[in-house]
């Protein structure tokens, strides 16, 4: 067997090979007589059966076996040539040529590597940054905006005509056709206009009237409303003020504290303010690493480290993002491209840059989390999937079930590692303000 084994680069390599008639057939021979102490063929004994009844039994099975076994040879043989063992290759090896004749069968496989980074001190590429600061007003904002979501409507003593932010009791009677429809009536409901709560046109046609006033609302429920008995029907609703009303003020003192912290009859207000604070300093910190310093860092670590990549695996990332553009397509541009493989490819190779960018990334967010030993289990992964399932309010197990079947887990475990290697970092850079 005339074997040539090629490394292409560090992630790439190729060994072709030209396998004989010969070897095909001595591997044939040696699988049949294997077969032949286990094999059950009609007319003869178990361990008894003559290699040429197996042959005549398994046919090309045993073709489609001995070509199998010579191509694992070739692959063998080519990782051992090259210096690479099995536990530096990514995926299964491509079979980019088999072209069978009487004579021989020429083959050409393609391996990808792990790339090897190297990462250096990468710690220093990670600048230092300041905490965000909160603020004693931040602070009072936040408990005056809580306080004020649980404070009760209460009613102004106020005659004038409603304006958009008031609050206003109402009664209302909604009807299609002159027949009153269900969920179209209520009593002393509370209505924030410019709150959209109803449909399209009702709130402005009550901003205006005053206590007291009963007016008919005609308005038409959008052709995409949730009801089909309603979706495009124009309406009309009797409407009548019976109250301006406002929340109830906010005094911030120990009482409103031991609200706000239920089951700590010790609460004060200085409690209150100190664990506001941790929860606004949590979030703005939250915001500057998710939508600033997360994917600055990220995008930094991708400039600075060159290594060859893997050719299938950016083609893969290629595929999946030509399949999500396609899913975004209407039917007319689908058809369009279809009919042209020209423009298919085309629009595939736009999606090259990005591709390598991603897998780039995702090599060094794997070396750095092995140099920070940062590793996320899969117990982590389906605690964080159950937790936000009942955010949602959806099935924990359902949700986990249906991640898992579809294939995301590995991705999801990856980006939680990419998560937690970046907070590490950058963890170590904090300035306090």
């Amino acid at each position: 067997m005339d074997i040539k084994a090629n490394k292409i680069n560090g992630a790439n390599a190729e060994i072709s090979a030209a396998i004989t008639r010969n070897e095909i057939d001595t591997n044939i021979d040696r699988i049949a007589k294997e077969l032949t102490k286990t094999a059950n063929i009609p007319g003869f004994r178990k361990g008894k059966v003559p290699v040429s009844a197996v042959k005549k039994q398994y046919g090309e099975r045993l073709v489609q076996d001995a070509e199998a076994e010579s191509l694992r040879d070739v692959l063998d043989k080519g990782l051992k040539e090259l210096g690479i063992h099995n536990d530096s290759l990514i995926g299964e090896p491509q079979v980019a040529k088999f072209d069978k004749t009487e004579e021989m069968i020429d083959v050409l496989v393609k391996v990808a590597l792990r790339p090897v980074i190297e990462l250096g001190d990468y710690a220093t590429l990670v600048t230092e940054f300041e905490k965000p600061a909160t603020t004693e007003d931040d602070i009072t904002a936040r408990i005056e905006e809580l306080a004020e979501a649980q404070a009760a409507f209460i009613t102004v003593d106020e005659d004038r005509a409603l304006v958009e932010g008031d609050t206003a009791l109402i009664d209302f009677e909604g009807s299609v056709d002159g027949e009153i429809f269900e969920g179209g009536t209520a009593t002393d409901f509370s209505l924030r206009l410019g709150s959209n709560q109803f449909i399209p046109g009702f709130e402005e046609q009550v901003i205006g009237m005053s206590k007291g006033e009963e007016k008919v609302i005609d308005v038409t429920f959008p052709a995409d409303y949730n009801s089909d008995k309603l979706a495009g029907k124009a309406s009309q609703f009797k409407v009548k003020i019976k109250a301006l009303q406002a929340k109830e003020p906010v005094v911030i003192d120990d009482t409103l504290a031991k609200k706000m912290i239920p089951g700590d009859e010790n609460a004060t207000v200085e409690l209150l303010r100190k664990q506001i604070k941790e929860q606004l300093d949590s979030e703005s910190l939250s915001k500057l690493y998710n939508d600033e310093l997360k994917p600055q860092l990220l995008e930094t670590f991708v400039s600075t480290f060159t290594f060859d990549l893997p050719d299938f695996v950016v083609e893969q990332e290629m595929d999946m993002a030509l399949n999500k553009k396609a899913q975004e397509m209407s039917e007319t541009e689908l058809n369009e491209i279809k009919e042209n493989a020209e423009k298919v490819q085309e629009l595939r190779e736009t999606f090259r840059d990005d591709a390598s960018k991603s897998v780039r990334a995702t090599f060094i967010v794997d070396a750095l989390a092995k140099a920070e030993s940062i590793a996320v289990e899969e117990q982590e992964v389906m605690q964080t999937i159950y937790y936000e399932a009942m955010q949602m309010g959806q099935d924990p197990a359902q949700a986990y079930e249906h991640y898992k079947e579809s294939g995301y887990l590995p991705a999801i475990q990856m980006s939680m590692v990419e998560d937690k290697v970046l907070s590490t970092l950058l963890n170590a850079k904090i300035k306090e303000a």
